[in-house]
């Protein structure tokens, strides 16, 4: 397809049959005199009644339990940087598309023009009563770091910012397999990891969770390898500077390292630096839509390598949706008040285990057809794979009652089986 070719359906499949990509359906009568009389006034000054009195009601009378808010400034929009709130919105329109399709949340965008990351904090925090969790999307750093802390800490509903977290649960679940595939030691595999940014720090966080070491790290951001000499470095950047090390550039770092974790942009790993890693190198190649080294190229270069992209025409996609309808599923089922680390981690073994189970014959069909099987072509789950919603949300689920988060038990129903009985 060319580029011209996926701009015309594109800007199709948004304008037609009517613009956008999602809508509001009713489900409550209101045919008769009756059900208007019990949809609004009178009867709905019961329900106001009984959540003036009890807070917690608005979760048995509203759709509130249900409901997630996909939240932007538009100051980061995809691979595109800032073009403001109102530009963001068919990117959160198709957040709350695959909200509503993959874990059958009932989601709204909410696009905010704000003067300062104060101010929106402020008018998150505001509105936030409507909703059973915030999805957080498209805010640059450094703000989203501090948005997003003071929004969970003013805020007793799940609050999670996909750019950061949902990239690194998925991140790390592919790494682990691909660390297992290559017989390598996760205490002793050094990793480089180009980008600086959200997401690269959150993945960072949860790789050491993992169990990958601390010194056995490099960052590499746009002036070369973080370090501790250096005096530019944010809070965040400075978590992660090397101690002692005379690396000071992408080559230097890339010298015997096991694993590449690219977030930064197009084609800045070339063939060169990939030859000089160590025997069976991964490489998490997650700029979009071009990534820091093609497949193809990578694959030329070397014949030992497992990779991974952010594209869904290559194998081994780091996908958000693997994980972000799952974890808000399994939170918001059992009205965690946060997110936390522990149910992150959740997440990342429930994705990795699950890729190393047989794949079903529906889920292969819709990939053409050849066998899907653990393997370097095959670390991640398929997006479709109906069995994410069951095991990821279980996971979270128990995480957070196991950890005391929790305002309900996991209810009976799961193991979820799929959306339709939600």
């Amino acid at each position: 397809m060319t580029d011209q070719d996926l701009k015309r359906r594109a800007l199709e499949y948004h304008q037609y049959p009517k613009p956008g990509k999602i809508s509001v359906e009713l489900s409550k009568p209101a045919e008769t005199a009756d059900d208007l009389a019990l949809a609004y006034s009178p009867g709905v000054a019961e329900p106001v009644r009984a959540i003036a009195e009890n807070p917690n009601d608005a979760y048995k009378y509203t759709a509130k339990g249900n409901l997630v808010a996909v939240i932007s400034n538009g100051s980061a929009i995809l691979g595109l940087g800032n073009l403001g709130a109102l530009a963001s919105k068919p990117v959160m329109e198709g957040k709350a598309l695959l909200f509503k399709r993959f874990a059958g949340l009932d989601s709204i965008d909410i696009e905010v023009e704000n003067e300062s990351p104060q101010a929106f904090i402020d008018t998150v925090a505001r509105i936030a009563c409507t909703f059973g969790g915030i999805n957080l999307e498209d805010i640059k750093a450094p703000e989203c770091f501090e948005i997003e802390r003071q929004l969970i800490e003013r805020l007793q509903i799940p609050v999670f910012h996909d750019d950061q977290h949902g990239t690194a649960i998925v991140t790390v679940a592919g790494l682990l397999n691909a660390i297992e595939l290559g017989g390598k030691d996760i205490e002793e595999v050094k990793v480089v990891c180009l980008g600086a940014g959200a997401a690269a720090t959150a993945c960072l966080r949860l790789m050491i969770s993992a169990g990958i070491r601390r010194h056995n790290i490099l960052v590499v951001d746009r002036r070369g390898v973080i370090h501790d000499g250096r005096g530019d470095l944010t809070p965040e950047k400075a978590m992660f500077a090397a101690i002692n090390t005379d690396a000071r550039t992408l080559e230097d770092a890339m010298q015997g390292a096991d694993v590449f974790l690219g977030l930064a942009g197009a084609n800045q790993l070339s063939p060169e630096t990939l030859k000089t890693m160590a025997p069976n190198p991964i490489v998490f190649a997650c700029a979009n839509p071009d990534p820091e080294i093609r497949p193809e190229v990578a694959h030329a270069t070397r014949n030992d390598i497992v990779m991974a992209t952010g594209r869904s025409d290559y194998p081994n996609q780091v996908n958000n949706v693997l994980c972000f309808p799952y974890i808000f599923r399994g939170a918001m089922d059992v009205r965690a008040r946060h997110i936390t680390h522990e149910m992150k981690m959740a997440a990342v073994y429930a994705i990795a285990e699950l890729a190393k189970e047989p794949v079903p014959q529906s889920v292969c069909d819709s990939y053409g057809g050849g066998e899907l099987s653990f393997g370097p072509e095959y670390i991640l789950p398929k997006p479709n794979d109906p069995r994410l919603l069951g095991k990821v949300s279980m996971a979270v689920a128990q995480a957070a009652v196991e950890i005391g988060v929790a305002r309900l038990p996991i209810p009976e129903h799961y193991p979820i089986q799929s959306v339709e009985e939600l």
